[in-house]
Parts: structure tokens; C-alpha cells; sequence
């Protein structure tokens, strides 16, 4: 299979340290806070990375299962395989899947870059609609994270 050179990049600035931002991705409170609904992620050399979104579906269809974690670097640098969602079936169902890679960069004592870069993608048309569905769902993602790590305001009472 021939790869593209397609990339999608989004980057955050959060309120919170390198270990918090961390955590958020590697432990199952953490991904539930902001990405999907529920997860199973074994942070290890092909571990599981399946984060969960339509737990009404089968066991399947439900979000990113068969996903592994591939690499990290603790607090640095995590990177995961990824599937399609269960509304593409035929590229689902092919045995392929794309990498994310998100990088960790200090920024002070309690803020940190998050950037997150997905690749992988084949030079192949039935991957546009998926490239094009994740064009956006990152950045929803992300935009989670960064709601989910503002620091509370006090009330105005």
C-alpha cells in the first residue's frame, strides 16, 4: 500500500502541567474527561488504545477497537494506532490502520503544548471521506481537552 504524505495537525495550549495532560491521555479517568464515552487503554508496547463511543452498537463498532499504543516517551510523546469509524465500513474493515502521534511540550509550570499529528494515510479515495471526517474530529477533540483543563472561575454571587 502507498502512502500518502497527508497529515492533520491541531495543537492546544491547556491549563495544566506536562503530567496532567499526560495523565488525561494514558488513564482511563483521564480520556473519559474529554475523548468518547468510555476506553480501554493498557498504556504499554501494544497496549490497547480503544477508546469507546457508541457503546449501544456491538462489540466491534463501538469506537477505536484493535487500536495499540505504539510508542511514548512518559510525559513527552504518546503515539497509537487508529481505525476508522464504524460509518466507513468498507475502510474499517480493511486490515489497515493510520498512527496519531501527540507531542507534550512544557510551556511553564501549568501550561503545555499538545499537539497531536494523525498520518499514516493511504493514497487511496476511499480514505478521503476518513481523512476529511478527521479533519474535523480532532479538532473537536482537542477543543475537549482544552475545555476540560481551563481552571474554574470563581462565581460572581
Amino acid at each position: 500500500m502507498e502512502l500518502s504524505t497527508r497529515e492533520i495537525r491541531t495543537t492546544r495550549i491547556i491549563g495544566e502541567p506536562p503530567h496532567r495532560a499526560w495523565a488525561r491521555w494514558t488513564t482511563h479517568e483521564g480520556l473519559t474527561s474529554f475523548f468518547g464515552r468510555d476506553n480501554a487503554v493498557d498504556l504499554e508496547l501494544g497496549g490497547r488504545f480503544e477508546i469507546y463511543f457508541l457503546l449501544d452498537n456491538p462489540p466491534g463498532l463501538r469506537g477505536s477497537e484493535g487500536c495499540k499504543v505504539l510508542s511514548f516517551l512518559p510525559e513527552r510523546m504518546l503515539s497509537f494506532s487508529w481505525n476508522a469509524p464504524p460509518a466507513f465500513k468498507e475502510v474499517r474493515e480493511a486490515d489497515y490502520k493510520t498512527w496519531v502521534v501527540v507531542l507534550f511540550t512544557p510551556l511553564g509550570a501549568d501550561r503545555t503544548d499538545v499537539s497531536l499529528s494523525h498520518v499514516g494515510w493511504p493514497k487511496d479515495v476511499r480514505w478521503d471521506p476518513v481523512y476529511e471526517y478527521f479533519q474535523e474530529a480532532w479538532e473537536e477533540v482537542l477543543s475537549g481537552l482544552e475545555a476540560c483543563s481551563m481552571p474554574e472561575r470563581p462565581s460572581g454571587d
